[in-house]
């Protein structure tokens, strides 16, 4: 099977037209269905639907092109890596790390490594951590600060830890749960809550409320913002769990107010992650030092 065919039939599902596929492809419409004829007959299946006002896909086309598209993103990802490499050789370091660290501990760190070495371009990716663990393993970045997980069935990934980061519960200053004592979780389930997008955070959280036998509270909110969280949390009765790091200033200023819950599991431990085979530079390795000082200063 030709893969060109492939990359030309995604194309055309993609746009649902010849015509428009044609312009895109820069080939003659005649040549691109001619060539789509050609696969249909090698595969012994119709691919296409085709009327007047345009293409759809057959249930088989529809199992194909979920194969071509793979094709055509991997040689799209080939070539950013092809493109990541020569600008890694020009001396540009990318690296990914979570919101919540992109709100104090990032910023810091990177003055600190700006000012005390002559450093590269630098492009600091931030994501949630499912984004960031699959943006290393296609070697997208050179390296991330996330939460600490076990990559065991990973092959080729590595981590060391940096700091550990505590964890508040969070609401605004005036909020109905502040002024009681004695609170435990159950009776924080009776407001609203705001988690970060889906991932171990979010884990963290069932698994305290779990202590006491409880789900989920159902009036929940995602959201992928630092910024989002804390000022939805300033102005309503929403409670949230965010890092120290990236809650003490607005603790200090008296925009939030953390509750005080004891638990021994709030907090969460900050590594960096890097593919074995591929080292961190010295500007990368200088990098990850400064975020591990900033980490154990500000958490």
């Amino acid at each position: 099977m030709d893969p060109r065919k492939l990359l030309y039939f995604a194309c055309i599902a993609e746009n649902g037209s010849f015509k428009k596929a044609a312009k895109q492809l820069e080939v003659s419409q005649p040549a691109l269905s001619t060539s789509m004829d050609r696969l249909e007959r090698e595969l012994g299946e119709k691919l296409l639907d085709r009327s007047p006002t345009g293409v759809t896909l057959t249930p088989t086309g529809e199992l194909i092109y979920a194969h071509a598209r793979l094709i055509r993103d991997e040689l799209d990802l080939a070539e950013r890596r092809m493109t990541k490499r020569e600008d890694q050789d020009q001396g540009t370091l990318t690296f990914g790390t979570l919101p919540s660290l992109a709100a104090a501990i990032v910023p810091k760190a990177v003055c600190r490594w700006q000012a005390r070495s002559e450093t590269p371009t630098l492009c600091i990716v931030e994501k949630v951590q499912i984004d960031l663990l699959l943006g290393l393993i296609r070697g997208e970045v050179s390296f991330i600060v996330g939460m600490s997980e076990s990559y065991g069935f990973i092959d080729g990934l590595r981590q060391r830890v940096l700091f550990r980061d505590k964890l508040h519960v969070i609401a605004r200053p005036d909020h109905p749960a502040v002024p009681r004592e004695g609170l435990t979780w159950s009776d924080l389930a009776e407001y609203p809550w705001i988690l970060q997008m889906l991932g171990k955070q979010r884990t963290l959280v069932e698994q305290l409320f779990a202590q006491e036998g409880l789900g989920l509270p159902r009036e929940l909110t995602e959201c992928g913002s630092v910024a989002c969280i804390k000022t939805m949390v300033a102005e309503s009765d929403n409670i949230a769990l965010l890092p120290a790091s990236a809650v003490n200033a607005d603790i200090a200023e008296g925009r939030l107010r953390s509750i005080d819950i004891p638990d021994p599991l709030l907090h969460r431990d900050i590594a960096v992650m890097f593919r074995e085979r591929t080292p961190l530079t010295d500007a990368g390795r200088r990098l990850v030092e400064e975020i591990e000082a900033a980490g154990q200063a500000l958490s």
